[in-house]
């Protein structure tokens, strides 16, 4: 087992949290994402699309120890929240609507994101929280064109 894998997949030990390591690690994301100085989304893209193959790896990797999509693994986690946050303000309001978003798809699992899940290895473990995360994204960009309509 690759010890740098294994790191990875599980947020750096986050994932062993007790209590729902999942939501523990999108919230890290999320402060992460809120507190870094505003970069360009073609930097925060870059990053979303690396970070597909290493948690498409690391995941796989970590799988094989603490077995089939594991509570500790949540670099897909870490993957799906970013990909929900990508570019978004920086304010509580949409930092928080992010995160609840993605908890909420990376949960109820609608739309095919649940069947992503039978992909074989760190596929499975990854595609469907970054579906997760793109359907998230996609109602946040909707509501960022809304919003302004409906407070003029």
């Amino acid at each position: 087992m690759n010890a740098v894998a294994l790191a990875i997949a599980t947020g750096f030990g986050s994932g062993f949290f007790p209590i729902a390591p999942a939501t523990l690690a999108s919230a890290l994301v999320t402060l992460v994402v809120w507190f870094l100085v505003p970069v360009s989304p073609v930097v925060e893209g870059v990053v979303a699309l690396a970070l597909v193959p290493i948690s498409v790896w690391s995941a796989h990797q970590a799988e094989k120890r603490l077995g089939h999509d594991a509570h500790p693994i949540v670099i897909d986690e870490v993957l799906g929240q970013w990909i929900a946050l990508w570019a978004m303000p920086r304010t509580a309001v949409w930092m928080g609507a992010g995160f609840l978003l993605f908890r909420f798809f990376d949960i109820a699992k609608p739309l095919g994101v649940y069947r992503l899940q039978s992909l074989p290895g760190g596929w499975g473990i990854t595609a469907d929280d970054a579906l997760a995360g793109i359907y998230s994204r996609i109602v946040l960009a909707l509501a960022m064109w809304i919003v302004p309509l409906v407070v003029r």
